[in-house]
């Protein structure tokens, strides 16, 4: 984005809305009947979209490829030697094929727009004195905004309050340094650009208000919208591969050709013939159906994973998911279901505080702390206000139920505060805010500063072992007593063991400070108040999917924040069973770190659990992962796991949880955080890759068998075996629809059965050469016996044509059915698991059919109704292709049951993990 610099921010600009915005700097922000009004008046808050191309310009552009030059030259050819015949035909040719791409393209581009509408963003604003979550195109001029760390800003922004703020703006301004915001006074620029937050830009720390001031194509960002929708000239690498493929395929075949036309040449063949029997073969033997094939197999696998909840952002990610060889997952949200409930608080004494699990408070507002003596009521009392008061959720009534917005470790903790009684908004009231240190990665802990008299109260939560160092003295019955660290750390360990989450609580006391900002220096002097375990139930699909894992050549590493011993609960729960070995902390990797990249490398070669990781150490986890020689697929939610999702090889963010950042940074969004949907994906992606693996195998070993079919014939000086025309035919009925029905297969079932592909796995491996290889000489020198046969027999050149001509659609419709499983008999698949394949075949045969009886047809193509007999000896030879490719498969299959694969060492690795 350097060509941006000098994209000025405007802010002065916005003041104009100032007769809008001033209405709603309180906190009530507008009503839902303001809001609609002026969602009305100015529009959604959307930036102008490129228009998609036009049905017409999509079929107009499936005449702009090379093959299709030299149709249109063959057609002027004919047509200038008086074959108009020929010239008509090859026009219909060109007109079924360019609407049959232009369905196929529009669909395709069409399923892809709606799976990409799904990913539309999300803010969080106050309107009518609440806090909701809306569709971000719903916010107008005049809306109160939240913004925390994660988010994109969705409008520009006037700031009323920040702590901490600070945003990225390189998308508009190209500089890379997070910029800091404050409300502050002063009339220059860098003052007004401190007070506003622009759309677009992502929030990289703290917190803020503002009050939208611009939507839209209003925006800043909406002033260079037009730079910013420019399309990507890039193609993805998988359809690279395919070019370069297909460029192979037409070097081979134009020698084969170049070889023929010098053969005929020799022969004193007319010209005309020879050039349009090289424009027949090259368009029959060079498979221009594939990049619209593989389009089509990769928008059905980004629609059968939308299905699966799991949103694809970036096309290829499809086939790279299915190559993973190692998930680094989260665990909360993602193994667990992020239904955090306080169950235990523990004081420093030992007293225990027990909770009934759930949201109905009002059933469990007298019976949750099951405390008898007073003075530890008390007690836990204030553990349970140092829960409420440094807390950004809210409890929403929503009819008899409770609901809660904001962070799910606040609203645990305040649904634990309300079932003791201890209401979030009486106790704020009691102890007005006056400052606030959000959260953060780095720091581990939050703290909110209260007036309390003549005094400030300051309460801290966070990580236990955070905490623990802080605090200098802790709470006891009949007053404070030094801080007993090592009773502390094993009460901890203690909760942790039982897989909970754990929270700790402190507070302090300091004189009001007016001349200086409350912040992390006064966090002295701290008492530690108790501790809070939260259960997060285990999903219940996980252990199944850590098992197909398993059985897929899948491995699993944790990677967390919370203690090694939650960590390792939560783990054996689900399945993924550990040695002490291969647990290791966020401390081990920042020394190995230290150590240089190959100590990382050997830490993380066994490692599966990683606990009390920050996430900026994820990124060097994952790299080192890949040095290992991982494909990996790694999750993340935050600000900080970006770089990580960014530079693994597929990068999956949460869709709930997701801040905007990770969003963007990510290939694929989870829409329920679910692992077990990232499983689904994995499969959902193999399938893909093996349909477009079945399309290239059909088209290039029929179009290989026209080209041996001749090879054989001209050299050995027989007639052309098949006209021009016929070519164009043959490849017009039988590749017309069949490799997009390939292309559309569903799953076999055993996709998870079988390690990953290697990322640098050939598309040609061994079984594919050798079938295309067996399935080329019965169809090439099958075809040329049967010609050759014939016209010994004594069978006129145009009835040995028309009959081979007939032979070849059987055989390649034959062919597409061999081309649905590598492994699986014919006999073994269900012919209404796809429709469309059965459709195509039989709607292939009966065109051809059809051009045997109408006479128009019939005089242009060279054909001819046959005989039953007739009928009946070019099925049984067509069948015999059927038969051998059957017999091949029995031996793969016999073969891969009784010989030791890579797999069986990749599951005895699996088996030592758990």
């Amino acid at each position: 984005m350097g060509k941006l610099t000098a994209c000025k921010l405007e802010p002065v600009r916005h003041f104009q809305m100032n007769a809008i915005t001033s209405t709603t700097a309180e906190a009530s922000g507008l009503s839902e009947t303001e809001a609609a009004g002026r969602l009305r008046q100015y529009g959604p808050n959307a930036l102008p979209k490129a228009r998609p191309p036009s049905l017409g310009l999509v079929f107009l552009r499936q005449f702009l490829s090379p093959l299709i030059y030299i149709l249109l030259a063959a057609a002027v050819v004919s047509a200038a030697v008086s074959d108009l015949k020929d010239a008509v035909f090859i026009g219909i040719v060109l007109l079924i094929n360019g609407i049959i791409g232009t369905v196929q393209e529009y669909s395709a581009s069409q399923a892809a727009a709606a799976l990409r509408s799904l990913e539309q963003p999300h803010a969080t604003v106050i309107r009518g004195g609440a806090r909701k979550e809306i569709d971000a195109r719903e916010i107008v001029p005049g809306d109160f905004v939240l913004l925390e760390a994660g988010s994109r800003v969705p409008a520009d922004l006037r700031l009323v309050e920040t702590e901490d703020l600070r945003c990225d703006e390189s998308l508009l301004t190209g500089e890379s340094a997070a910029v800091s915001k404050s409300i502050g006074s002063g009339d220059g620029r860098e003052a007004l650009r401190a007070g506003h937050a622009f759309a677009g830009t992502m929030v990289t720390r703290g917190r803020g208000r503002g009050i939208a001031a611009a939507t839209g194509a209003e925006t800043e960002i909406g002033r260079i919208a037009d730079l910013l929708a420019a399309r990507s000239i890039s193609l993805p690498p998988l359809m690279i591969r395919m070019e370069r493929f297909s460029r192979t395929i037409a070097y081979s075949v134009g020698a084969a050709i170049a070889a023929l036309i010098a053969v005929g040449m020799l022969r004193e063949m007319g010209f005309h013939d020879l050039f349009l029997m090289a424009v027949g073969l090259a368009v029959s033997a060079i498979p221009e159906g594939l990049p619209v094939a593989i389009s089509v197999a990769l928008a059905i696998g980004m629609r059968r994973m939308a299905k699966a909840n799991v949103i694809v952002r970036n096309m290829p990610a499809i086939e790279a998911l299915g190559s993973c060889t190692m998930i680094a997952t989260d665990k909360t949200g993602t193994l667990t279901m992020n239904e955090l409930t306080v169950i235990e608080m523990r004081l420093p004494d030992g007293t225990s505080v027990t909770f009934e699990a759930g949201y109905d408070l009002d059933a469990c507002a007298v019976r949750s702390p099951n405390v008898e003596d007073q003075e530890a009521r008390i007690r836990a009392a204030g553990l349970l206000r140092a829960a409420a008061l440094p807390n950004e959720a809210t409890l929403v009534r929503d009819g008899d139920a409770w609901t809660g917005l904001g962070d799910t470790v606040d609203i645990a903790l305040l649904v634990a505060a309300r079932k003791a009684g201890i209401v979030h908004e009486d106790v704020s009231a009691k102890h007005p805010l006056v400052a606030r240190i959000p959260y953060e990665p780095d720091l581990r802990y939050a703290a909110s500063f209260h007036h309390c008299g003549d005094r400030v109260r300051i309460f801290v939560k966070g990580a236990p072992e955070t905490l623990i160092a802080m605090a200098s003295r802790m709470d006891s019955a009949g007053g404070t007593v030094p801080v007993d660290r090592a009773r502390l750390v094993a009460q901890k360990e203690e909760l942790a063991a039982r897989g909970l989450r754990v929270l700790a609580f402190a507070e302090g006391e300091i004189e009001i400070d007016a001349a200086s900002a409350y912040g992390s220096q006064h966090l002295v002097n701290l008492v530690f108040l108790g501790l809070a375990g939260m259960q997060d139930p285990l999903r219940p699909e996980v252990p199944e999917a850590i098992r197909a894992c398993q059985s897929a050549g899948v491995e699993v590493a944790m990677v967390t924040g919370d203690d090694p011993k939650t960590a390792t609960a939560i783990a054996g729960q689900a399945g993924l069973h550990v040695t002490p070995e291969q647990v290791v902390t966020g401390e081990l990797v920042r020394g190995a770190e230290q150590q240089g990249e190959a100590a990382l490398d050997v830490l993380t070669r066994d490692a599966r659990i990683y606990a009390r990781v920050e996430p900026a150490q994820k990124l060097a986890i994952v790299l080192s992962m890949a040095r290992n020689g991982h494909f990996v697929a790694v999750t993340g939610d935050g600000v900080n796991d970006a770089p990580a999702l960014k530079h693994a090889h597929v990068g999956v963010a949460m869709g709930r949880k997701g801040t905007d950042v990770a969003k963007e940074s990510a290939d694929i969004i989870v829409t329920d955080d679910n692992f077990a949907s990232i499983v689904s994906g994995i499969r959902e992606g193999r399938v893909a890759y093996a349909n477009i693996r079945k399309v290239i195998f059909m088209l290039v070993s029929t179009g290989a068998a026209e080209v041996v079919l001749f090879l054989l014939a001209i050299p050995l000086g027989l007639p052309m075996p098949l006209l021009p025309v016929q070519l164009l035919w043959l490849n017009l009925v039988t590749n017309g629809i069949q490799d997009v029905a390939l292309a559309a297969e569903k799953a076999e079932g055993d996709e998870l059965s079988y390690p990953p592909r290697r990322p640098r796995e050939p598309i040609f491996d061994r079984i594919m050469l050798r079938r295309i290889l067996l399935s080329t000489v019965v169809m090439g020198v099958g075809g040329f016996i049967v010609f050759w046969w014939l016209l010994l027999q004594g069978h006129a050149e145009h009835d040995a044509r028309n009959l081979l001509l007939l032979l070849f659609v059987l055989f390649e419709n034959f062919q597409t059915f061999n081309s649905r499983s590598e492994h699986r008999s014919v006999f073994r698949q269900s012919l209404f698991a796809n429709p469309l394949l059965v459709v195509g075949v039989i709607g292939a045969q009966a065109l051809h059919i059809g051009a045997m009886h109408v006479p128009i047809m019939s005089e242009t193509l060279g054909l001819s109704p046959v005989s039953l007999r007739e009928w009946a000896v070019m099925l049984a030879f067509a069948f015999a292709l059927l038969v051998v490719m059957e017999f091949d498969k029995w031996v793969d299959r016999r073969y891969r049951l009784r010989a030791p694969s890579k797999f069986d060492g990749c599951q005895s690795r699996l088996t030592s993990v758990g």
